[in-house]
């Protein structure tokens, strides 16, 4: 069962500028996640609050709220996700909240990389998170310039 508050804020980041998510976006309630997202990192630590979050996303970011009424028919939980991420399922409009610097949230330091890929050889392959469960980001939004592409 899908354990979410759907009448609480939904976030969405990405490096692009848009206007429309597509069907199969992923979406959170916890805008630290989204915000870290948004650079599209390949390493993310988490803490258990789902408040402090770390990353090494490289690019600038967007942070974005669904700007329409969310139900259970319109999201499905993404499995091992600690009920942090849910899948559309419809193009769901957004509104810019924020433009994201790199630092926001913070970076994760060489040092911590390092520990990282020491201690979690195989979660550090691909975007995963670090001290929660494994989890994956596919941003599959639609970008706001109808004549740019989403890769």
């Amino acid at each position: 069962m899908t354990k979410c508050d759907y009448d609480a804020s939904w976030y969405h980041g990405s490096p692009h500028e848009l206007s429309v998510l597509r069907k199969g976006s992923w979406i959170t309630q916890f805008k630290e996640i989204a915000k870290a997202f948004s650079h599209k990192p390949s390493l993310m630590s988490l803490a258990d609050d789902c408040r402090t979050v770390k990353h090494n996303g490289t690019l600038p970011g967007f942070l974005y709220t669904v700007a329409e009424r969310i139900g259970p028919a319109d999201i499905s939980e993404l499995p091992d996700t600690a009920h942090t991420h849910w899948q559309t399922q419809r193009d769901l409009c957004v509104h810019l909240v924020t433009e994201l610097p790199l630092s926001q949230p913070p970076l994760l330091t060489a040092k911590e990389i390092a520990d990282m890929r020491k201690t979690y050889p195989e979660a550090t392959k691909g975007t995963r998170f670090i001290d929660a469960e494994d989890h994956r980001n596919d941003d599959t939004a639609k970008p706001a310039n109808p004549g740019s592409q989403e890769p």
